[in-house]
């Protein structure tokens, strides 16, 4: 196969990756407002059984300690969608880098005369966890 068919390949075939994690994205940023939505809910739970307690109710704790459960799973979820677009981002950068640069390095510069080159990361990795526990990792 010639050189420069080979790089326009392999010039696709990042940008196939590209656009497989922008999807990956999308839907992480569905899971993270779904599980947000959960939260809220089991928040507004937890504040109608504080205000039937304050109004004289006995309290139902095995209830409450249920919703706090589920709160601590949904917060865990959200550091897992946080930590996952943080990685998505970095890799769509470092890809989109190594496209551009081929590109340039094989066809030279555009019609314009302009070619970007999207500039890499410069750190490794911007997530460094590889597993989670609930209270293990900070948002943002």
């Amino acid at each position: 196969m010639a050189p420069l068919l080979a790089a326009a390949e392999f010039q696709d075939h990042l940008m196939t990756v590209t656009n497989d994690l922008e999807r990956l994205q999308r839907l992480l940023d569905d899971a993270g407002e779904a599980l947000s939505a959960h939260f809220y809910s089991a928040s507004n739970h937890i504040s109608s059984l504080l205000k039937a307690g304050e109004a004289g109710a006995p309290p139902d704790n095995a209830r409450l300690q249920q919703v706090m459960l589920d709160i601590a799973g949904a917060i865990t979820a959200l550091q897992f969608q946080d930590m996952a677009t943080q990685l998505i981002a970095h890799t769509s950068k470092r890809l989109r880098n190594c496209a551009d640069q081929l590109a340039l390095d094989t066809f030279g510069d555009d019609e314009d005369g302009a070619t970007v080159v999207e500039v890499a990361p410069l750190q490794p990795n911007p997530v460094t966890q590889d597993e989670m526990d609930a209270g293990s990792i900070e948002l943002f």
